[in-house]
């Protein structure tokens, strides 16, 4: 078994332990955590197969702002399971597992950089005398531009859903009319009134 299919099978474990955290965790904070390292083991995989753009691109977009969205979404569903007496303490050994993980990652592919180089033949990019992000371009808007643009739609679909699925009326609740922001008018907001004029007081004479 070559030193890349056991990097394989270790990053698929990994992957699959992660994910598997981020459905059956109980705690946002880990289940976020989880995901972290999902991404990250991800493009670990990708860099395997000399995908370096895929991987780079998944670490910066996904890993920099999982957790922004992630906040975000349970902001806005309003989920309170996290007891108040929980800081930052109690997440530092969770997040110290997860960072020696991607340690250990970037330490294993740093070693089969050095046990094994792969040539042009098994780079199709270097095959084709293209870079990897130039090659990739090329075959993303030629031979698969249709799974690409419905890829596209489908998300256009699921940003509408999350949309609408989340934009419930609440009683008490203080919400904005786009419309009636538009519509409004000067005279509506604002009412000039006018004050009648007092006569100066005399001062009394001593």
């Amino acid at each position: 078994m070559s030193y890349d299919l056991i990097l394989f099978y270790g990053f698929a474990v990994v992957t699959i332990g992660a994910a598997l955290g981020v459905i059956l965790s109980r705690n946002p904070v880990h289940a976020a955590l989880s995901l972290v390292l999902t991404f990250f083991t991800v493009a670990c995989t990708w860099l395997l197969i000399k995908a370096e753009f895929l991987a780079l691109a998944l670490i910066l977009v996904y890993v920099g702002a999982v957790m922004v969205l992630f906040l975000f979404v349970v902001m806005m569903l309003d989920i309170k399971v996290l007891p108040g007496r929980e800081g930052f303490a109690s997440y530092l050994p969770s997040g110290i597992a997860v960072a020696v993980i991607m340690l250990v990652e970037v330490l294993s592919l740093l070693g089969q950089g050095k046990m094994q180089e792969i040539g042009p033949a098994g780079d199709p990019a270097a095959a084709a005398g293209f870079s990897n992000t130039a090659w990739l371009g090329r075959v993303l808007f030629t031979d698969y531009v249709l799974a690409f643009e419905v890829a596209a739609l489908i998300l256009t679909v699921a940003i509408i859903a999350a949309v609408a699925l989340t934009l419930r009326h609440r009683p008490n609740v203080r919400t904005q009319n786009p419309s009636e922001q538009a519509a409004v008018r000067a005279s509506d907001r604002i009412r000039l009134v006018e004050l009648p004029k007092q006569a100066k007081q005399e001062e009394p004479t001593p």
